[in-house]
Order: C-alpha cells, then structure tokens, then sequence
C-alpha cells in the first residue's frame, strides 16, 4: 500500500464501525455506540478535528483526532488524542499523513505546537513519532479519577 493511494478526509457518521475497529487494535475499551455518540458530539465542537484515511473504495484504514487547548502557562496547542492505522496496513506512510493533516489544521486554527501523549510500552510509536519530527520533552504518570454524579 502506497500512501499516494490514501485519501484523507474529515470523519464522518459512517466512520463509526471502522474507528470502533481500529480502536480495538490498540486496546482501547469502547463500543461501536459509544464511538457513534461521540462522533456526533465531536463534529459539533470546532475545536476537535477527526480526520480518516481511507482507500479508494473508502474503506477507512486510518484515523486521527485532535483538540485546540488554550492553557494559562503555555500558548494555544493542539493536543493529539489518537492516532491508530489498522495492522495490516501500517509502515505505508498513513500515519505520517495524517499527521500532517492535523499539523495543518493546528496551524490553521492558531495552534503554536501539538502535544501528544503515547504509552511508554508503545516503543515502535515512540519511533514513529520521532521520525516525523517529535521530541519527547518529559516522562510523567497520569492519574485518573472517575466522577461520579449524584
């Protein structure tokens, strides 16, 4: 697969089922109606971008989201919150692609930079990212807590 074969293209309602595929690969927890609700809600806020990379026949093989965050000790940047290519489609240039489409985007909407996060155990992310011109600036632990309403 050559990445000149790659479409890239805003996501759109139809992209759910193949998102909630991809997503799979990499292990995140989601089902295909919650990727369907989240989808709808993205596409209304202007400052998320979900770009998918598709085959000629619009398969979709690929996608990436990103989020404009204004924050009172840096200037405004893009955050990367995903970025999955499907398996057996991976090593064509479909990732550094879609990269650049949100290098775009984030220039576009007044973005300095993007920030992105990526597992420690992703090794061969880390190399990816990397490659295409990103420096790991910190290693941190991130905590969660769920919140409950009442």
């Amino acid at each position: 697969m050559t990445e000149d074969k790659i479409q890239i293209r805003l996501a759109k309602d139809k992209d759910a089922e193949r998102i909630a595929i991809l997503c799979e690969q990499l292990e995140y927890s989601t089902t295909l109606q919650q990727i369907e609700q989240r989808l709808v809600k993205i596409q209304d806020n202007k400052s998320h971008v979900i770009y998918v990379a598709t085959l000629a026949n619009d398969y979709v093989v690929g996608w990436a989201h990103a989020h404009t965050c204004d924050l009172i000790i840096i200037p405004t940047q893009a955050l990367l919150f995903g970025l999955v290519v499907d398996k057996d489609y991976r090593h064509g240039g479909i990732g550094s692609k879609l990269m650049h489409y949100i290098e775009e985007w984030a220039g576009l909407v007044g973005c300095e930079g993007i920030i992105l996060r990526s597992n420690i155990k992703r090794k061969e992310a880390h190399i990816f990212y990397e490659k295409i011109g990103y420096t790991n600036t910190k290693q941190s632990m991130t905590f969660y807590k769920k919140i409950v309403s009442e």
